[in-house]
């Protein structure tokens, strides 16, 4: 017979589940275009991302999860369950303790729900935002990881 799993193996597969759902969910949201089983795939691994972060997360990997799923909602035009998700993300992701990174994703992530809503002013605004401290971070990985998400974005009009 085999022996129970301890706490700390589940947590160990929790985190690593978490962090694969999590990937996969950004990998496809920076395609530019998806099939409708990508779409479906995106929004499942976001949500897995979640549930696992939910179980052994820290208040910032939480933040980070709702954030993905913020951003995959607002990617499907779908802007209610958006901006639910953007709200419990953005206390922690637009705070002063955020890294800088943070800040600039947070306001990509804002702008996409701005523009999946309509509220043109609010998309322009974040969208300004994001691509000027995307384009400030002085860590090359960290832009690079962060402009793959900005050239998904719609650009604001006028």
């Amino acid at each position: 017979m085999s022996e129970k799993p301890s706490p700390e193996d589940v947590a160990l597969w929790q985190r690593r589940l978490a962090s694969q759902a999590n990937n996969r969910a950004w990998s496809l949201s920076e395609q530019q275009s998806r099939t409708s089983e990508e779409d479906e795939e995106m929004l499942q691994a976001a949500h897995a991302a979640m549930y696992f972060w939910n179980i052994v997360g820290n208040a910032n990997n939480k933040a980070h999860a709702a954030q993905l799923l913020a951003h995959v909602y607002a990617s499907l035009k779908l802007p209610n369950p958006a901006a639910h998700y953007l709200a419990k993300s953005q206390p922690i992701l637009m705070a002063e303790a955020a890294e800088p990174w943070e800040r600039a994703l947070a306001h990509a992530v804002a702008a996409n729900v701005a523009s999946a809503a309509g509220q043109a002013a609010k998309h322009a605004e974040h969208y300004r935002f994001a691509v000027e401290q995307v384009a400030a971070l002085p860590d090359a990985e960290e832009r690079a990881i962060l402009e793959a998400t900005v050239r998904v974005l719609p650009v604001p009009v006028g």
